[in-house]
């Protein structure tokens, strides 16, 4: 069993908002897959989704508390933490750009740090979803909560399409491979 965990924040005022790409790709692939009917428990809305042995997870805490619903379904399912992956939006990469990675640090990402945090590991996998870096006239949470602008919006789809093909690549390859695959050669 595979859990691919969407971190962004509950509530319509979020839906659509440039934090909330990790929901927007499990939203893409859910379509994708032709399944529905998202539970709610562990604080988490989730998607088993028994064709492909994957768990869809979008904790419903807000951004910043994403792991202990995390922790919570993994435990749950008995998913460790090396066949987990977890997607969020990234300031540092431009709209429609995605970033792989196997471990590291948060890049100051408290979503993805307080996954971290709770699993006591920067050992994992992620897929960084690039939203464009915040304009200098505006506050970082500001930026993060809008709403990407009508031209940006074809490039932030490109990014949501990539991600939940990597995703879809990492179900039947190594994760290293689908790096290979999807990053594009240029650094962080």
């Amino acid at each position: 069993m595979k859990l691919i965990v969407g971190l962004g924040n509950p509530g319509d005022q979020y839906k659509k908002t440039r934090h909330n790409m990790g929901f927007l790709v499990l939203d893409t692939l859910a379509k994708r897959w032709g399944v529905s009917g998202w539970k709610q428990a562990f604080n988490c809305d989730y998607l088993i989704v028994k064709e492909k042995d994957t768990i869809l997870a979008k904790p419903q805490t807000f951004m910043n508390l994403s792991g202990n619903p995390t922790l919570s379904i993994a435990q749950f399912y008995k998913i460790p933490v090396e066949d987990m992956v977890v997607i969020y939006d990234d300031l540092a990469l431009d709209p429609g750009r995605i970033r792989l990675r196997l471990k590291g640090s948060s890049g100051s990402h408290n979503g993805i740090q307080h996954v971290i945090d709770i699993f006591g590991t920067k050992d994992i996998k992620r897929i960084r979803v690039g939203i464009g870096s915040v304009p200098t006239v505006m506050k970082g949470k500001d930026y993060v909560l809008q709403q990407p602008s009508k031209q940006e919006l074809p490039l932030i789809q490109e990014g949501i399409e990539a991600a939940a093909s990597a995703v879809e690549h990492s179900l039947k390859a190594t994760f290293v491979d689908t790096m290979n695959a999807f990053n594009r050669g240029d650094t962080d």
